[in-house]
């Protein structure tokens, strides 16, 4: 069904004409995309459409996750826009302006669209403000007419955008100008570290902590990773969920303390991640690995460690959105630095954090490649992890020890692309097995095959909460997880959280109480509270008032706040896969969209499926499963061929 769009919608740019508009209005390119092409043309007195609508290319790519652009893929977009029809309804046009129109040969009223087909339309200008239009030169046809890759690049290259340093051309691919820059100072930082001088190890005293610590055939992987990292300022520890990274992490810390005891001097360590709650847990995951250890390494290592974000070790700038206290002028004071979830680092926090660094810091990046990257611009650590293959700082571990062999198999085929095995694994499992597949194809299914699970893991929230049994309904809150790609529409966290409250107040017995049991997800940082970003609580009742508390933290050292003192926090009887990582549930089940959601994909996936300890749920067609283990996230970086 086309979509129709009013002048009102923010996703067009009613200013823009010619190409960018004509791109707009098929949905190709946002009002955002249009702006910024538009108005730098107009600055550098670009003149080439082609080029424009590169430039708004690079700027929609940077917006979903690239830091460049791949020509292949812009050919794919506009390939898909010659049989995209347009968003605005036909023949209506925008107030003081005529509508740009997609259907081929039919020009825009009361001016001549610049079309990509040569004869077309007449020449004319892509406006970038009303009564300001750019003269431009008519570009090759979208689709088969535009020129190959080679030739696309070259004129990019030659262009008055890359001359002014707008744009830049390299390792065949589109950047723009700050990101190509991020990229280049990020490859140079980690060829400094790696060809400066390399810390040294006592061997022997390695070798016998390695033995100490992690003693064992089972601890071959974790052994073998801790004396290659001991040797290096920069590692990349990369594995899947419950590959012992953070009890590797632990190791490491150990020995390197212990080797810093011959010296006299122990080492300042920072531990770290992009999230609030990924840093909490890193912490508590650190100290919870050595609790089996000698009494010794364990005093080693100290209870007092602390795990901050990366912001706050950098420290915040009120004057910069993209700059820290902490950089090249100013570095950080400590001597080792672990930086976990690093999957979620993007290309400008981790610039800046490489260059807050000391020459002799060591740096630790952990995490999963294969899962979902950053929010923002990048996909560092799959990059590193893909730019070094064999050499180079990367450190792999491949066995997990999280789920069972039904869930590691099932995840392994996707982080593959397998689609075939996918599905002979969902159609072999059993009815209340590790793995399970409800192959259900509209939501009013999914809403009848869910109903009575989600009603009754709520309920049993509900009653904890009604008794004040604080820890265990925190312990209730990690039984299960709903988690889906999208925040709306049918199979989004909105309405499924909106389905489970309704059926909750139709159960009589709890009228008047819908708040109690609620499950919570903290969407802020709040330091006041200690709570932050990601954190999830449930609703409760504090026992000696009777009064609404919000709980918090681990069931067995709960963090209790008036509900009246909580900033901005949501209800997560669902969540979406992006706010699950770094977090797990003993069930999980996964809601997949539609086929031709473009969020649907294979990281995606894979990051649901490994957020389960023990059973996996997937709701969703057969179509759908095969469309998210065989289309892959796509991120255009330059980053992997520069290191």
């Amino acid at each position: 069904m086309t979509e129709t769009l009013d002048r009102h919608d923010r996703r067009l740019a009613l200013s823009a004409t010619g190409e960018l508009a004509r791109l707009n209005a098929a949905g190709i390119l946002e009002s955002a995309d249009v702006h910024v092409a538009s108005r730098l043309a107009e600055l550098v007195h670009e003149t080439d459409t082609l080029v424009q609508v590169t430039l708004a290319l690079v700027v929609r790519a940077a917006r979903e996750g690239s830091t460049s652009l791949d020509p292949h893929h812009a050919r794919e977009l506009l390939l898909e826009e010659v049989s995209t029809p347009a968003r605005m309804s036909p023949g209506t046009c925008t107030e003081g302006e005529a509508a740009t129109r997609i259907s081929p040969g039919t020009c825009a009223e009361g001016e001549a669209a610049t079309r990509m087909s040569p004869g077309k339309c007449a020449d004319g200008g892509v406006g970038t403000a009303k009564g300001a239009p750019v003269e431009t030169t008519p570009a090759e046809g979208t689709g088969d007419d535009l020129p190959d890759d080679t030739a696309w690049l070259e004129r990019v290259r030659e262009s008055a955008l890359a001359r002014a340093g707008v744009i830049v051309v390299e390792h065949g691919l589109v950047h723009l100008d700050r990101y190509h820059r991020e990229e280049v100072q990020v490859a140079d930082d980690l060829r400094r570290r790696s060809q400066g001088q390399q810390p040294t190890v006592d061997e022997a005293v390695l070798e016998a902590g390695l033995d100490r610590v992690f003693p064992g055939a089972s601890w071959a992987e974790q052994r073998a990773a801790v004396r290659t990292a001991a040797g290096r300022l920069t590692t990349v520890l990369a594995g899947g969920p419950g590959t012992g990274k953070t009890s590797t992490v632990a190791g490491l810390l150990t020995l390197l303390l212990e080797q810093a005891e011959v010296r006299g001097h122990r080492p300042r360590i920072a531990l770290a991640a992009p999230t609030g709650k990924a840093a909490a847990r890193l912490r508590e995951s650190v100290l919870g690995s050595v609790v089996d250890w000698p009494a010794s390494d364990r005093e080693r290592l100290g209870a007092d460690i602390e795990a901050v974000t990366i912001h706050r070790l950098l420290g915040w700038r009120p004057d910069s959105g993209n700059r820290f206290r902490r950089d090249r002028g100013n570095p950080l004071p400590h001597d080792i630095v672990v930086v976990d979830e690093a999957s979620m680092l993007s290309l400008t926090l981790t610039a800046r954090l490489l260059e807050a660094l000391r020459p002799t810091t060591r740096l630790l990046l952990v995490g999963d490649p294969d899962q979902l990257a950053s929010v923002e611009a990048g996909a560092v650590l799959a990059d590193l992890v893909a730019g070094y293959g064999d050499d180079g700082p990367v450190v792999r571990l491949s066995t997990s020890h999280r789920f069972g062999a039904e869930i590691g198999e099932l995840a392994e085929a996707v982080r593959t692309g397998d689609a075939d095995r996918v599905i002979g694994l969902l159609a072999s499992a059993r009815p209340g097995g590790p793995v399970e597949h409800l192959a259900v194809d509209d939501v009013l299914a999914a809403d009848e095959a869910l109903r009575q699970r989600l009603l009754e893991h709520a309920t049993s929230l509900r009653d904890l909460a009604l008794r004040s049994r604080h820890a265990d309904a925190l312990r209730a809150l990690g039984e299960h997880r709903l988690l889906c790609a999208h925040r709306d529409g049918p199979w989004g966290v909105g309405p499924w959280n909106d389905r489970v409250e309704r059926w909750l107040a139709e159960t009589s017995e709890y009228a008047g109480r819908q708040m109690l049991g609620r499950p919570l997800l903290v969407t802020t940082n709040d330091r006041g509270l200690g709570l932050y970003n990601g954190d999830t609580g449930v609703m409760s009742l504090r026992p000696e008032d009777g009064r609404v508390v919000g709980v918090f933290g681990e069931p067995d050292a709960p963090q209790v706040h008036a509900a009246s003192t909580l900033g901005e926090v949501d209800t997560a009887h669902a969540m979406t896969i992006h706010k699950s990582q770094g977090s797990q549930a003993r069930s999980i089940t996964v809601l997949l969209p539609d086929a031709d959601s473009r969020l649907l994909t294979r990281e995606l996936l894979y990051t649901a499926i490994t957020r389960a300890q023990e059973s996996v749920t997937l709701v969703g067609s057969e179509e759908a499963v095969r469309a998210a283990v065989t289309r892959r996230t796509q991120r255009a970086t330059g980053l992997r061929h520069r290191v």
